[in-house]
C-alpha cells in the first residue's frame, strides 16, 4: 500500500535514499548528492504544493518521486518520474500526474501546447522504453566530461587586451548574465531569463560561489564568461564548469580555450582533483572538440528526450 502526497523540504534525506536506490540500479552507484536534492526542492520555479508528488509507504519510506517544472515564461516544461526498483507499478499513475501538470503550467502562461524535456541516463534502457511509450523521442545528448589533475596547473597566458573579473560585484554579474544569454541563444532548450531570475536561481543553489565566476573583457568590452560551482565537490572532489560562453563576435580567437584552461588552473589551485562539465553533442559551436583537445574525456552520457504536447 502507498499514498501520494506533495514533497516537503524535510523530505530531502528520504528523497536522496530513493534517488540513490534508482541510480545505483542503473549506474552502479549514486550520481546525485543530498545537496543536489536540497537544491532541487529550493528551486525558485518549483512549486512544492503543485509541481511534485511522492509515493510513500506506511513506514514512511518513499517509493517514487515525480515533478514537472516550468522554464520561465516559455512553453518548455522539464519533468521526471523516478521509481524505486521493485515499485514499478507506480510509474504510470505518476506519468499521468506530470503530463497533466505540464498542460496546466503552459496554459497558465498563455501557450496552446507544451514542449516537454526529460533527462535520461544513456545507461537506463528501461526508462528510454517508457519515454517512447509516452511519445518522447531523443532531442539531444550531453556528455559529462572530466579532466584529472596530478598537481598544479599552469594558468594560461591571457590574450592581448584581456582582463578577468570575479563575480562578487553586481556590475560584473550583470555583464556575465548578458554574455551567457547571448552566448547560449542558439543552444538546444535555451530559454532567455532576466538578470533577476538568473541571479535568484543561482543564489538559491548551495553550490554557487560567485568568486568562481570569471568574466573576460577584451579592451574593456565583455567577451566571455566561465561560471564554476561546487556541485561536484562533495562526492567527487572536483570543480564544475556550469557555464562557458563566448560572445559570437569574439569566437575563433582562442578565448574559449583560455577560459577553460583558466578554470582548470583555478580548480587545481583550490586543491580539487579535477574539473567536470557537461556539453551538448549537438552544440552549435565546436565545444566538444575543444574540451577533448584540452585533455577532457567523456565519463557519462545523458540524453534529453523531447515531446510536443
Amino acid at each position: 500500500m502507498h499514498t501520494f502526497r506533495r514533497p516537503r523540504p524535510d523530505d530531502a534525506a528520504a528523497l536522496y535514499d530513493l534517488v540513490a536506490a534508482y541510480e545505483t540500479a542503473v549506474l552502479g552507484g549514486p550520481d546525485m548528492t543530498l545537496q543536489d536534492i536540497e537544491d532541487e526542492l529550493a528551486e525558485p520555479e518549483f512549486d512544492l504544493d503543485r509541481d511534485g508528488w511522492v509515493a510513500e509507504e506506511p513506514g514512511g519510506r518513499l517509493l517514487a518521486y515525480a515533478w514537472a517544472c516550468a522554464n520561465g515564461d516559455s512553453d518548455l516544461v522539464d519533468l521526471d518520474v523516478i521509481v524505486r526498483p521493485g515499485a514499478e507499478e507506480l510509474t504510470e499513475p505518476l506519468w499521468e500526474k506530470v503530463l497533466g501538470r505540464a498542460r496546466e503550467l503552459t496554459a497558465a502562461r498563455g501557450h496552446d501546447g507544451a514542449t516537454l524535456h526529460l533527462g535520461i541516463y544513456r545507461a537506463d534502457q528501461g526508462k528510454q522504453v517508457i519515454a517512447k511509450e509516452h511519445g518522447f523521442e531523443p532531442g539531444t545528448g550531453f556528455h559529462r566530461m572530466r579532466i584529472d589533475f596530478d598537481g598544479p596547473v599552469e594558468p594560461p597566458a591571457p590574450p592581448a587586451g584581456l582582463t578577468l573579473h570575479s563575480g562578487e560585484s553586481e556590475e560584473v554579474r550583470r555583464e556575465a548574465h548578458r554574455v551567457h544569454q547571448e552566448g547560449f541563444a542558439e543552444h538546444f532548450g535555451f530559454v532567455p531569463v532576466t538578470y533577476e531570475q538568473w541571479y535568484e536561481r543561482r543564489q538559491a543553489h548551495s553550490a554557487t560561489d560567485w568568486s568562481q565566476l570569471a568574466l573576460a573583457r577584451i579592451d574593456g568590452r565583455p567577451a566571455a564568461v566561465v561560471i564554476g560551482t561546487d556541485q561536484f565537490l562533495p562526492d567527487q572532489g572536483c570543480g564544475y564548469v556550469a557555464t562557458l560562453a563566448v560572445l559570437p563576435e569574439f569566437r575563433g580567437q582562442g578565448l574559449g580555450r583560455f577560459m577553460l584552461r583558466h578554470a582548470f588552473a583555478a580548480d587545481a589551485a583550490r586543491g580539487r582533483k579535477g574539473t567536470i562539465l557537461h556539453v551538448d553533442s549537438n552544440n552549435t559551436t565546436p565545444a566538444l572538440g575543444l574540451y577533448e583537445s584540452a585533455g577532457m574525456r567523456p565519463v557519462m552520457g545523458i540524453d534529453v528526450w523531447r515531446r510536443r504536447l
